[in-house]
């Protein structure tokens, strides 16, 4: 098995790299879907120039990845700060890009105080809707026109179809998501709102997630699309991937593909946790590419993109966007999930910002004619 070492990652991509004022993704993809990435803290102060290059070439939409969540916006009740998600949304527009804000109402990185009560008052129903209903009012009706888009709850479902047992669903009950929903829409009644939720190809969760759109537009809420978070491995099943897809949409809302990441490493064994660093040599079975990507790993990774992109194109017309769940290899969260300081290569970019090889077999699947034809292969002669 070949390996290629960093160095050697840098020259080939380089020398494949497309020229800044070449089509990107975005170009080639413009009659069916916005493509984008998520967006941190350091891409967002620009930082990170290879990075905004990429975005600026590739992307026609954004999300944040972190600087819009609940603890980010709100730490303590009542003090907002916006520094960051101001900064977002500028860069989005400076660019013209499609804007979506992400996200409302999620059980994890929300601040403590948002369902503890006030002086020695128990923490009650009306006090946590009061709450939601301020926290989403602010946010939305200081972005209303601007932001194009919300992801209103987040992963409210847990795998086997059932609710997930968060502190909005133990306070309040199933009606937080109707809420949360109807709150964004009085905020801003022209911005689309989404449901955004992940393992979205598992069977039991896919029909919740069916009911759940469903029943909100029943009550008279506003849902444009379904998000499908899609952080997938080699082993995800693209049938019932696939099979989300089309449920998604026969309910007549959009489908978005909001969290798009392909790991390439191996899933660690249940229960090793702690152990996992001081045991040397499992770590090297479960972190083996931290000296570069073998060929035919990378290879195995370009096939499956390529395999998503065909399903992608086949419902095209019920497709609102693809975006990646951030832009380098290098700033990854899956770098760090489940565990801490391994190498990975989710993403459609090197370290470097150049384009993996498959950016451009999926430019050529959307739009043949997007890039110039290769040219042909060498022949070279055969020695006597």
């Amino acid at each position: 098995m070949k390996r290629l070492f960093l160095a050697s990652i840098i020259a080939l991509s380089s020398a494949g790299a497309f020229a800044q004022n070449a089509p990107g993704m975005k170009d080639a993809f413009k009659d069916k879907f916005y493509i984008g990435g998520a967006l941190n803290t350091w891409m967002i102060d620009q930082r990170i120039h290879s990075a905004l290059n990429s975005v600026e070439k590739h992307f026609n939409s954004i999300v944040a990845e972190n600087c819009m969540k609940c603890e980010e916006l709100q730490p303590v009740e009542g003090q907002f700060n916006f520094k960051w998600a101001d900064q977002f949304v500028d860069y989005g527009e400076a660019n013209n890009m499609f804007i979506i804000g992400h996200c409302l109402v999620w059980h994890s990185q929300c601040p403590a105080w948002m369902f503890e009560g006030k002086y020695r008052v128990p923490m009650t129903k009306e006090l946590l809707i009061k709450r939601m209903r301020d926290h989403i009012h602010t946010v939305v009706g200081r972005y209303k026109g601007r932001v194009k888009g919300w992801d209103v709850v987040n992963e409210a479902i847990e795998d086997d179809g059932s609710f997930r047992k968060s502190q909005y669903y133990n306070i309040i009950g199933e009606e937080f998501i109707e809420l949360a929903f109807k709150f964004a829409h009085e905020a801003d009644p022209d911005a689309e709102l989404y449901y955004n939720d992940y393992s979205t190809h598992k069977p039991a969760k896919r029909e919740a997630i069916v009911r759940l759109v469903k029943n909100l537009k029943a009550k008279g809420c506003r849902i444009d699309a379904v998000g499908m978070q899609s952080h997938v491995a080699f082993d995800t099943p693209l049938d019932e991937y696939e099979k989300s897809i089309e449920a998604f949409a026969a309910t007549g809302v959009k489908v978005q593909v909001t969290e798009l990441d392909l790991s390439v490493l191996p899933w660690p064994q249940q229960g090793m946790g702690a152990a996992i660093e001081q045991n040397f040599e499992y770590r090297q079975q479960i972190d083996p590419y931290r000296d570069g990507l073998p060929e035919d790993v990378a290879q195995k990774q370009a096939d499956f993109y390529c395999k998503l992109f065909e399903i992608y194109l086949r419902h095209a017309a019920d497709m609102k966007r693809v975006t990646f769940w951030g832009v380098l290899d290098s700033e990854s969260w899956k770098n760090n999930w489940p565990v801490e300081g391994r190498v990975d290569y989710p993403l459609a970019f090197y370290g470097n910002g150049k384009e993996k090889p498959f950016v451009e077999q999926i430019m050529r699947m959307a739009d043949p004619n997007i890039l110039p034809a290769k040219a042909p292969a060498k022949k070279t002669k055969k020695k006597k």
